[in-house]
């Protein structure tokens, strides 16, 4: 028997072909309105680089700075006065000072036991009186020799012998007052008092101590001055006069201003640096002063001003060591360019070299550049609203 195939029936074919036809229909539109100018435009859009950061720019501007020289060094005292004990074998009985205190010039800061030489002083007075009831009585023996002298009752040698012994009483005399003179100045030493006024910065006296004479009891800070000794190389010796001030500040931070009273006469060897006194206020020396003798401290000295051309401290990026700042060119890529930082005025730098009046460098953002990225730049105040 023969099997009969079946064909499919036109009407399931239908929608099959009817799909298919739309798909075409719609990917010929397509190609139809998708021109070769559109598409060239698209492939350049997609080809432009896009920029890295959006950017502010700020040229450099001129400003008056002013000239300093900083250095280093420590605090001193102005001069120092030792005061030594004058009486020999005594013992000291009282001290009346301290380290740290202020005294006034002649003030008494020890006293001795003046017990010995007031025994002293008594026996010069009393041998004084001596040799003025002796030179009294030889007096009076010269005077009657001379009236005598033309009646020749006496001897021209016997008359010369009265007149020697007024004289000899008369030196006596002196002899006596001298001796006298000494034992006071020995009472007077038994008292150990300020040469100046000034603060006790050192203290050896012990009480019930025998002390030689010369033996140091105290040292004190004259006037209570101080001065700051910096070290300043000698190349730049030549900009600092007499005269000129300096701001001068202590470990604890604390800062004075001073005047430069001399320049060294001579450079050290080694170091190749000078000693320059710069006096401090008188209270520097106080008790509860800031600044004490022998304290380290910086400074700087003020030398005037100058005009310098300065940029805004965020514009300077700080790589490997060195400053940079980020140039603007008319394209839009930026340029790393080197500069030398100078002196600084609140938040401006001195930019020594590198950087010319009119060129413009990127402000904000730039410590996100590299040497050759596109940037898109904005004015500040867009900058500040978008924050």
């Amino acid at each position: 028997m023969k099997t009969l195939k079946s064909t499919p029936k036109p009407a399931n074919l239908k929608p099959t072909v009817l799909a298919l036809l739309a798909v075409f229909v719609v990917a010929g539109a397509g190609m139809a309105f998708y021109s070769p100018a559109t598409q060239a435009a698209d492939d350049k859009k997609a080809a432009a680089p896009k920029p890295a950061l959006t950017v502010t720019v700020v040229k450099p501007s001129s400003a008056r700075l002013p000239i300093t020289l900083t250095a280093n060094g420590n605090v001193a005292a102005w001069q120092e006065a030792s005061v030594s004990s004058e009486s020999n074998g005594l013992r000291l009985t009282e001290v009346r000072v301290n380290v740290g205190d202020v005294v006034k010039a002649g003030d008494v800061l020890a006293v001795f036991s003046a017990d010995t030489v007031n025994a002293d002083v008594a026996q010069a007075k009393a041998a004084l009186l001596e040799a003025q009831a002796n030179a009294a009585d030889a007096v009076a023996n010269a005077a009657r020799a001379r009236t005598l002298q033309d009646s020749g009752a006496l001897s021209a040698q016997q008359i010369s012998q009265y007149n020697t012994a007024e004289q000899t009483a008369s030196a006596r005399i002196a002899s006596a007052q001298a001796a006298l003179a000494t034992q006071q100045l020995r009472l007077k030493y038994t008292k150990v008092v300020a040469p100046d006024s000034g603060v006790i910065s050192a203290r050896t006296a012990t009480v019930g101590a025998v002390s030689a004479p010369g033996t140091e009891l105290f040292r004190m800070i004259r006037q209570g001055r101080l001065e700051w000794r910096a070290e300043v190389v000698a190349q730049d010796l030549r900009s600092i006069v007499p005269g000129s001030t300096a701001l001068v500040k202590a470990a604890n931070g604390s800062e004075t201003t001073g005047k430069v009273r001399m320049i060294a006469p001579t450079v050290d060897l080694q170091t190749r640096s000078a000693l320059v006194y710069v006096d401090l206020p008188q209270n520097a020396g106080s008790k509860d002063a800031p600044f004490k003798a022998g304290m380290f401290a910086s400074g700087k000295f003020e030398l005037g001003s100058s005009e310098a051309l300065t940029v805004p401290q965020q514009a300077i990026v700080v790589r490997d060591g060195f400053s940079f700042v980020f140039r603007l060119p008319p394209d839009n890529h930026v340029a790393q360019v080197k500069v030398q930082p100078g002196r600084r005025l609140g938040n401006r730098i001195e930019v020594v070299g590198g950087l010319k009046a009119d060129t413009p460098v990127v402000l904000r953002g730039a410590g996100f550049l590299n040497d050759g990225d596109l940037v898109h730049v904005v004015a500040e105040q867009a900058a500040t609203a978008s924050k």
